[in-house]
Order: structure tokens, then C-alpha cells, then sequence
């Protein structure tokens, strides 16, 4: 985002922006105020003083303490802050302004609280479906992104192990399409588990059976693109490809496997669609996309260009989803032998991305 700056600002909005509508229609998170006041009726503790002093019971009411549900909470007033400063940044929206006001009309009045508190939100249990929420209007308030170089806050250092990068650049896929795919239609999913198609086992296989956990999974029941489609997502954190035969680079065959049983362990209760398959790599200043269909799944091995501009990211990663842009009848069929179970293959254009 360094590079575009000026990007931030609405695509942090965009986000706070969606959760809060959401939030609108299924409900504001709550919490509690302790609040005293004449009541005409016993709630909480009664305060026998001031309902005498007062002589409250001779117009039928009574003065109690006690705690009342309200949508007035710190997360809510975070966001309605953050809303009302994405209406000046990015003004030709008035998306962000109609909904800080429909806010206020459910009851969100008070003042933002201090940035401070923010990460004492975060680990609250009751605000666990609000941590995206708070999260965008943290940085729609602050404009503040973690990075190497030194700055006027502290943040604890990133662990740089391939374990943490890998689940990083997972999420992060997880949250591209997630963002920019739902408004379309598409129903994406994250750590889905599938089902052996089990037709008999041994009484102790279901104890030590392992089972079968996606990245990501993107579901449209009619695409305008290619109709009815399924896409299971396995993102890695390593070279897409290794020395084979002769030096020669090849695919990681654990990988192939791997997709290949995703895709055919499902194949039985998917008879009206073939899902497809798509192995996620990173990559510094190059490019590959190349796919294969066996059996009928269509299978492709793409990258993505981490030194390439955010716009060319984005670019990339929908251009990873998108149906075939050539009939299969069209591609050169390989020799029977060549490689099990392929019928067609087709073979992208490779360019390089120059570094930033």
C-alpha cells in the first residue's frame, strides 16, 4: 500500500463499511449501563432514600439502579467515529455518512473512545464477531500500517518462520477474495474440512484416517463468467516449482497429489459440477500460470508477484479465478503416457513483472 497511498483510506472504509451493514441487519452487539432512574416498575436495586425523599410512590414509580442493555458500546462508537471519517476522506461516497447516521438512530450517541482501548476490545469474548469491525475502524482512524522502518509506535515483531508466513499469505488470500468476491455473489469459505468418500473401513482407520482441511473455497451457485463453480484454493509458501529429471523445473508432485485429492474425494457428490483446483504460490519478480484438467477438474498452479504494485497484486490474484478463456478443444492434447489421467493441457503466456 506504500506505494498508493491513497488507496487505503476507501478500502479500509469499504470494509468497515460492509461489517457495519451487516451488523445493521442482523443486530448491534450490546452490552450493559448501569443506569438509576424512577422507574414504574422494580428493576434492579431499589434506592429507598431518594424514591422517600422524592415521594415517588405516590405517582406510582420508584427509583432503582440497575444495568440496562444498550447498543451504545466503545466497539460501536468506534466504528460510527471511524464511518464519519470516512465521509470526509473519501467524500463522493455517501454510503459511509447514511450509515454513522444510522448508527445514531439505533442508539450509538456517545464519543469515540481512545485508540488506546482498542486492543483491549480485540480481546474481549462478547466482541469476537466485531474484531473485523473494530479492526477496519482502528485503521481508518489511524492510517497507521505495520512496517520495517521506524515510526512513532511499537508493535511486537512478526515471527518470520515458514509456519507464520504461510497461514499470513493464507489469510491474506482468505481476505482479498472474501472482500472483493462476496458483493459479487461468491460464497468463500476458509478452513473447510471434507469427508473421505468412505465406502468401508476397519474398525480403527476412523482413529488415525487424516483428514482433509482447505485453505480456501469459493462457491458461486450461477457465475456470470461460467456458471454453477467451485474453486478449492491451497496456498504455499514455497517455490512452485523444483529441480526435476536433468535440472529440468518441474511441479512438486506432493502438491499435484494433494489437489488431486481434494478434488476426487468430492467427486461422487458434486455429479452436476467438476470442481476446480488452484495451488497459490508467492513469488520475488516472477510469474508462472499454467493449468492441466484430469479427469475433468481443471487444475491450474499460478503465482503471485509480492514486489508487484497493489493494483497488479489484486489483478493477479482474480486473474487466478477466472474461467477458461480458451475451449479446451483448442489446447494440444497430450500423448497417453505422457502424464496420468491428463486429457488436455494449455499453456499461458509467461511474462515477468519488473521490480518495484
Amino acid at each position: 500500500m506504500e506505494d498508493n497511498p491513497e488507496d487505503l483510506p476507501e478500502l479500509a472504509a469499504r470494509i468497515l463499511a460492509d461489517e457495519v451493514a451487516v451488523r445493521l441487519h442482523t443486530g448491534l452487539s450490546v452490552g450493559f449501563r448501569q443506569t438509576t432512574r424512577a422507574v414504574n416498575r422494580v428493576r434492579g436495586r431499589i434506592n429507598i432514600l431518594t424514591t422517600e425523599r422524592h415521594q415517588l410512590l405516590r405517582r406510582g414509580l420508584v427509583n432503582c439502579t440497575f444495568d440496562e442493555i444498550v447498543t451504545d458500546t466503545p466497539a460501536n462508537r468506534l466504528a460510527k467515529a471511524a464511518l464519519e471519517k470516512a465521509a470526509v476522506l473519501v467524500p463522493k461516497e455517501p454510503r459511509y455518512r447514511s450509515l454513522a447516521l444510522q448508527l445514531g438512530a439505533a442508539g450509538v450517541r456517545g464519543p469515540c473512545p481512545p485508540l488506546n482501548s482498542v486492543s483491549a476490545m480485540q480481546r474481549q469474548r462478547l466482541l469476537t464477531r466485531d474484531q473485523l469491525m473494530v479492526a477496519a475502524a482502528e485503521l481508518l482512524l489511524t492510517l497507521a500500517i505495520p512496517t520495517t522502518e521506524s515510526g512513532g509506535k511499537m508493535l511486537p515483531l512478526p515471527s518470520l518462520e515458514d509456519t507464520y508466513l504461510r497461514k499470513l499469505f493464507e489469510r491474506a488470500v482468505y481476505g482479498f477474495y472474501r472482500h472483493r468476491l462476496t458483493p459479487s455473489g461468491w460464497n468463500v469459505s476458509h478452513g473447510d474440512h471434507l469427508k473421505w468418500d468412505i465406502s468401508a473401513a476397519s474398525p480403527g482407520m476412523p482413529a488415525i484416517l487424516p483428514r482433509m482441511e482447505l485453505d480456501v473455497v469459493l462457491k458461486h451457485a450461477n457465475s456470470p463468467e461460467g456458471g454453477q463453480r467451485r474453486i478449492v484454493i491451497d496456498t504455499k509458501f514455497t517455490a512452485v516449482t523444483k529441480p526435476g529429471q536433468h535440472g529440468k523445473p518441474t511441479l512438486a508432485s506432493g502438491y499435484l497429489y494433494q489437489i488431486y485429492a481434494y478434488l476426487m474425494s468430492q467427486d461422487a457428490r458434486e455429479p452436476d459440477i467438476k470442481s476446480e483446483g488452484l495451488m497459490l504460490h508467492p513469488t520475488v519478480a516472477e510469474h508462472l500460470d499454467e493449468e492441466v484438467v484430469i479427469q475433468g477438474h481443471r487444475i491450474r498452479f499460478a503465482t503471485v508477484d509480492l514486489l508487484a504494485t497493489p493494483h497488479q497484486i489484486a489483478d493477479g490474484l482474480l486473474s487466478a479465478v477466472a474461467p477458461m478463456s480458451h475451449q479446451p478443444s483448442r489446447w494440444p492434447t497430450i500423448p497417453a503416457g505422457s502424464f496420468s489421467g491428463v486429457a488436455q493441457v494449455r499453456r499461458r503466456a509467461r511474462t515477468r513483472l519488473p521490480p518495484q
